[in-house]
């Protein structure tokens, strides 16, 4: 019989633990964690990520502060404000919520947050970090990935982990991460130009799917006893919903399940784990 990965728990844990911190800071005196965040225009998964962002601020006792423009805002007034939070030593992090304007460059705006406060782990520099073993912010999926495996006690030392997906921000930092010093798994990561697919993870104890395609690993390529990480979430319709939606994980999860020892749903898996790992990153901000 399968286990649930339950994401929503694991993250409760986490802010409980966080704000056990924030109540030790207060008592000491210390400024609590400020964090900030820059919504652009009007996009719907943005609007709920961004209010989940500052609603975890509440529950935890940190300070959130959330500046909003119009999708019709330019590039250097986007490049001004991200300064402005650079430069005031109040906010110890801060995000640009993602997708901006098609006229505005992601790259651009990317590279302009300061390496010290990119809470997101986007930057080249905390990517490069990453590569290097060195401190520094690692994105949230992959950091609430690698913390539900290390809570829930899967051993990834030496075992066969296969990521699918090769994204800048989600499969590429993961596959580093499980391989290093302290996880020590042996990764391999697949992507749409792979042949085989299903042969490379029926050899995997581990899998760990990021490519936002629906129910794209069926049973057939799941081997008996695997854990399964499930990171897609994709908005499929569905009349039965009152949103008109559901949301789709990248696993077949009703007859993947039965195979697996550990799953992750969606929702209610990896999801949660991302503003939870935010926060984690926001703390370390604060105590640099």
């Amino acid at each position: 019989m399968y286990q649930i990965i339950d994401g929503k728990k694991t993250s409760a844990d986490i802010k409980a633990e966080l704000s056990a911190s924030v109540n030790e800071m207060k008592v000491k005196g210390i400024r609590v964690p400020h964090l900030a965040a820059i919504l652009v225009g009007n996009d719907g998964a943005s609007e709920t990520y961004v209010a989940n962002k500052v609603k975890a601020c509440e529950e935890i006792g940190f300070e959130s502060t959330l500046r909003r423009f119009e999708s019709s805002i330019t590039e250097a007034e986007l490049l001004a404000e991200v300064e402005k939070m650079n430069n005031d030593p109040l906010i110890d992090g801060f995000i640009v919520q993602l997708p901006l304007p098609g006229h505005i460059s992601e790259e651009k705006i990317i590279e302009s947050v300061s390496p010290e406060k990119d809470v997101d782990g986007y930057h080249p520099i905390s990517l490069g970090r990453l590569v290097a073993g060195l401190p520094g912010f690692v994105s949230a999926t992959p950091l609430g990935v690698v913390e539900l495996l290390k809570r829930y006690s899967i051993k990834t030392s030496g075992a066969n982990c296969v990521v699918v997906g090769r994204s800048v921000n989600v499969g590429r930092p993961l596959s580093i991460l499980l391989s290093q010093k302290g996880m020590d798994a042996t990764v391999t990561v697949v992507h749409s130009r792979t042949k085989n697919i299903q042969e490379v993870l029926l050899n995997a104890d581990i899998i760990i799917a990021a490519i936002g395609s629906p129910a794209f690993i069926k049973a057939e390529m799941v081997k008996e006893g695997a854990v399964v990480i499930d990171i897609g979430t994709t908005r499929v319709p569905d009349t039965t919903r009152k949103s008109g939606f559901r949301l789709s994980g990248d696993v077949d999860f009703e007859h993947v399940a039965p195979k697996c020892s550990y799953i992750t749903p969606v929702p209610g898996g990896v999801g949660p784990m991302t503003i939870a790992s935010l926060m984690l990153n926001t703390l370390k901000a604060c105590k640099r």
